[in-house]
């Protein structure tokens, strides 16, 4: 019971901690372009150099139309105001911290995607997306550099009496060399997201392929799935059991991998990561695991204390993170602790972000690097 109601809370106070809008005084530079994540040929929304966010909906008969930010709309609304023409435009109060954002519209009291964005699964629901373009957007861009390959696949699961899905990342040797197996991360998304998140919001995949094109990580295979066994909404996360899931993820899809990709597999060559909702699961499912997993990563997700682990032994990384918007201290005190009491603990904290995927994208970038790097693959 402490368990599910110290995860409701974690939720409640990441994501109202996270999603704060600033306020500016500053002039708005008119220097407005697509977003990205548009869908093709829309213009609007826009985005300028400042990190504002300009909004057009066509909705001639409506008689309010409000633009709410962030997983759940937790950064607040913008009030679009109607023209002459019948279409609805409206700018952000203020700049929005680098990277990527979920939002949709109400209109009249209803919920709808903006037509002139791309979708993405968050917030239990498909939401339109906006990036925000980002100074060291660099490291996740689409280059001319050798790529990995992201593949669906069903695997059978008795406990929950279905096919479930995951997605796995090979890096881009994969291919060429049927020999040669590798190391595997099991990479958790966020509440309200699904397995999807983590190379559709996140670029997981492009990180990977640009780390691996620069020489600055050795290769690893990604596998990322659905997180939850039971469907629950926001304010039923207390319904939520982590238990069945790890079934899923230890008697079924790990087994599943290790049988129809080329895995090194045993446990110091087995990682396990995840974001907000996902790194709880990461720190229950490795503690309960100690012979599962070696790499342990919790991003936005909590801290491990040293004793909480069993057989010290066994874990060759513990990384934490989270954004310099959230809670950084108890993520840099815990790693203080843990080197005292002697495990190799690394945090990271993400500039001018909070509970959002930029955030999580540079702790992946942080991460990669730090794992499997004193083991061959074979």
């Amino acid at each position: 019971m402490k368990k599910r109601i110290y995860l409701v809370l974690f939720m409640l106070v990441a994501m109202a901690g996270g999603y704060c809008l600033a306020q500016e005084s500053k002039p708005v530079i008119e220097d407005f372009k697509p977003s990205t994540l548009n869908q093709p040929g829309k213009e609007y929304p826009m985005v300028n150099s400042q990190g504002y966010a300009r909004f057009k909906i066509e909705a001639p008969q409506a008689q309010s139309v409000v633009v709410s930010l962030g997983l759940g709309g937790a950064r607040g609304g913008t009030q679009l105001s109607k023209g002459a023409d019948g279409t609805w435009m409206g700018t952000t109060a203020g700049p929005m911290d680098e990277g990527f954002h979920y939002y949709h519209l109400t209109i009249d009291g209803g919920v709808f995607n903006d037509p002139g964005a791309l979708n993405f699964y968050g917030s239990t629901r498909w939401e339109s997306g906006i990036e925000i373009p980002a100074h060291d957007q660099d490291f996740y861009a689409l280059k001319d550099v050798p790529h990995g390959h992201v593949q669906q696949i069903l695997f059978p699961s008795k406990s929950t009496g279905t096919s479930r899905r995951a997605f796995v990342y090979t890096p881009p040797c994969y291919s060429n060399d049927s020999k040669t197996h590798y190391p595997v991360l099991y990479l958790q998304h966020g509440w309200g997201e699904d397995e999807t998140a983590w190379t559709n919001q996140g670029h997981a995949n492009l990180i990977m392929d640009n780390l691996l094109a620069e020489g600055k990580i050795k290769p690893f295979i990604i596998v990322m799935t659905y997180g939850m066994t039971n469907e629950v909404r926001f304010g039923g996360m207390a319904s939520f059991k982590i238990e069945p899931f790890q079934t899923v993820l230890i008697d079924e899809l790990i087994p599943y991998v290790d049988a129809h990709f080329r895995t090194l597999a045993d446990q110091p060559h087995r990682a396990m990561a995840g974001l907000s909702m996902g790194g709880m699961e990461t720190h229950t499912i490795t503690l309960n695991n100690p012979d599962v997993f070696s790499h342990y990563a919790l991003l936005s997700g909590g801290t491990y204390k040293p004793e909480e682990i069993k057989d010290p032994s066994k874990v060759k990384l513990i990384f934490t993170s989270c954004g310099s918007k959230e809670r950084p201290e108890g993520v840099l005190k815990s790693t203080e602790v843990l080197k005292a009491a002697g495990f190799n603990a690394v945090s990271y904290v993400s500039e001018n972000t909070a509970h959002e995927f930029q955030t999580w994208r540079r702790s992946l970038k942080e991460l990669a690097p730090l794992l499997f790097i004193d083991n061959k693959t074979k």
